[in-house]
């Protein structure tokens, strides 16, 4: 199985439902931009908890382009919230997943990206503090149609990972 959620340069957008701490569910959307440079990949995103008021969660990732195949990816993040994160990306057969930590603010927490198809993933994740749960949420991404320029001719999406530049 071929994975396009981050080893594919392209925008997803979602939404989904966030969880509080408390348990009260609150409908969310989130979108994403995914781009590969000759020395690193990028990820931008946002997610908005449609609360009242609504709140965005706004987040950047440098991804260490992979050394090996099979090998994990490694990840940093400025959160204006959490702090600097720094994650592994682990590509597996049928999902993606990401653990993360802020080792000065103790914040830490994992997302999964189960492949449904080339253009839909589900992506679900916790944050923690300590044994803390502080939020999680579940959301389903879908892939933007590819633009006319900066992508394959190939009808087949789904083929291997491109390094074309184009993205949370």
């Amino acid at each position: 199985m071929t994975h396009t959620y981050l080893l594919e340069p392209a925008i997803w957008t979602g939404a989904g439902t966030f969880w509080r701490e408390d348990g009260e569910p609150l409908p969310a959307e989130c979108r994403t931009e995914v781009a590969h440079q000759s020395d690193c990949w990028l990820i931008t995103g946002s997610l908005k908890v449609l609360g009242s008021p609504p709140v965005e969660f706004r987040n950047a990732y440098w991804i260490e382009r992979p050394a090996k195949k099979g090998g994990c990816l490694r990840w940093t993040s400025d959160n204006a919230t959490l702090g600097k994160q720094q994650g592994t990306f682990s590509v597996l057969e049928r999902c993606i997943l990401s653990v993360y930590r802020c080792t000065v603010s103790g914040y830490h927490g994992a997302e999964h990206y189960g492949r449904l198809d080339a253009d839909h993933y589900e992506a679900s994740g916790v944050l923690l503090l300590d044994s803390r749960r502080l939020s999680s949420w579940e959301l389903l991404l879908t892939r933007e149609p590819a633009p006319a320029t900066g992508w394959s001719a190939d009808s087949d999406r789904s083929a291997a990972p491109r390094t074309t530049t184009s993205d949370n």
